[in-house]
């Protein structure tokens, strides 16, 4: 009979103590060490009888890749690395309101009219408020199994048959519990177990497993980090509520690209698939602003345009303010001291302000000379040149970096009906062959005060 194990564990980072602490000694997190009970016991000896024998097999295998199936909505599938593959683990995080619970019982319905089964329990939720939302998305006639239970071993019970659905989902991990530990549903034990269970049945039988995720105010997934170890593929849902715009990006998969995304668009009827984020982001750009350049990056295999807004005006305090959404604060620091130090520019007494439109956060380094081209627009009063796209990495002595796949980045913009380009100067050997680039007239530069220069001359 398994004995009762008394242990301590810290409910921000999961660290086990012996006895109770009021400070957690791994993470410094005060009033966060919990006392928990487990009936969890391990083997008493290490030899032939404490366990079975495991099978081997060649790395090679004998066994054919098991097919992907399809969401039916091509924005989840392109993240997902092509569609949804048995017996994998895919944990969906974001704020609250994001819309995690939309996308997923769309995709439900989608996959069930399809001929897949689908499970949708939810734990926060009763049935009839899922049917509610089921009906304002049109969803109602789709053959979805619906259930409301927090307890992963009835969950678990009422799955493990050979009608076993192909897809469950799981809204949210965070309200699972299992009875052998006595801890409260949400805390770190039971995240863990929780999904330890879950997962090891998706494994098992071949079924899809997607949970629902929380996060924190620090936009971190709610619970032991130890969970995004544990699952196949995380998506984190990015955007702002009052935003109509929705970003669904992949931070881990180990069946396709990381960092790939997918755009939606938040509408009565739910979320709607956007084929052409390039064009929605730009749909209110105006070419004759200053403060305003388009920039061409690659969010994971896609190329993506998006529109970079820079205010620059002088400041009446002492200390300036700087401003920053969809962008890193410390590169805009960088950016702006190059520019002070190699280009002659005095920014430093004035406030700025940097927005990229439409809610989308930049993080590859190739933005860098699209935002010091807002900048110095902004500065100058002169709009960036009409039908321009911009990207490069800046460095500390002022030059112009090469950034990958520039030929993408080029083919996306002369497909939008931009004609001009202002890039990092390349190889002879990738300049060699201008069919690729025929459509946009490219401007290679190597320093940042080349940039500035093209303000300074006459139009």
């Amino acid at each position: 009979m398994a004995v009762p194990a008394q242990r301590y564990v810290c409910q921000e980072c999961g660290a086990t103590h012996g006895k109770w602490a009021g400070r957690c000694e791994s993470c410094g997190g005060w009033n966060s060490v919990v006392e928990e009970l487990s009936r969890e016991s391990a083997p008493r000896g290490l030899g032939q009888d404490a366990g079975r024998k495991i099978e081997l097999v060649p790395l090679q295998g004998g066994e054919a890749e098991a097919p992907r199936r399809p969401s039916g909505i091509n924005e989840l599938d392109r993240v997902l690395g092509g569609g949804l593959v048995g017996g994998s683990a895919v944990l969906v995080a974001g704020d609250p309101g994001i819309g995690k619970s939309t996308i997923l019982l769309q995709a439900a319905a989608s996959l069930a009219r399809g001929g897949g089964s689908c499970l949708y329990v939810s734990g926060e939720e009763a049935t009839g408020q899922v049917r509610l939302r089921a009906n304002r998305l049109g969803l109602a006639d789709a053959p979805v199994q619906l259930a409301s239970a927090t307890s992963v071993r009835d969950v678990l019970t009422s799955i493990d048959s050979p009608d076993r659905p192909d897809v469950v989902i799981i809204d949210s991990i965070q309200t699972m519990f299992v009875d052998t530990l006595n801890s409260a549903p949400g805390s770190v034990a039971q995240v863990r177990s929780s999904a330890q269970e879950l997962i090891r049945f998706a494994k098992r039988r071949g079924s899809v497993m997607i949970l629902v995720g929380h996060v924190t105010k620090e936009g971190q997934i709610a619970g032991p980090r130890v969970l995004e170890h544990m699952v196949d593929t995380v998506l984190y849902f990015e955007g702002e509520r009052s935003h109509q715009f929705r970003i669904l990006r992949a931070v881990k998969n180990r069946y396709g690209a990381t960092d790939e995304i997918g755009v939606f668009e938040m509408t009565d009827g739910g979320l709607h698939e956007v084929a052409n984020p390039s064009a929605l982001f730009l749909s209110e750009h105006d070419r004759d602003i200053s403060g305003a350049a388009v920039f061409a990056g690659i969010e994971g295999s896609r190329p993506v345009l998006v529109e970079i807004q820079a205010l620059v005006t002088p400041s009446p305090l002492a200390t300036p303010r700087r401003a920053v959404v969809g962008w890193d604060s410390g590169r805009l620091a960088m950016i702006m001291a190059v520019l002070d130090a190699r280009c002659g520019l005095a920014l430093g007494g004035n406030d700025v302000y940097l927005n990229v439109a439409g809610g989308l956060r930049i993080a590859e380094p190739a933005a860098d000379l699209a935002f010091a081209a807002a900048l110095v627009s902004s500065q100058t009063g002169d709009p960036v040149p009409a039908n321009t796209v911009v990207f490069g990495e800046i460095g500390l002595s002022g030059e112009v970096r090469q950034v990958s796949q520039i030929d993408a980045r080029l083919k996306e913009a002369a497909k939008l009906g931009f004609t001009h380009a202002i890039i990092p100067r390349r190889k002879r050997s990738e300049t060699d062959d201008d069919s690729r680039t025929a459509p946009l007239a490219v401007r290679e530069i190597g320093q940042l005060t080349d940039l500035v220069a093209l303000f300074d001359a006459p139009a």
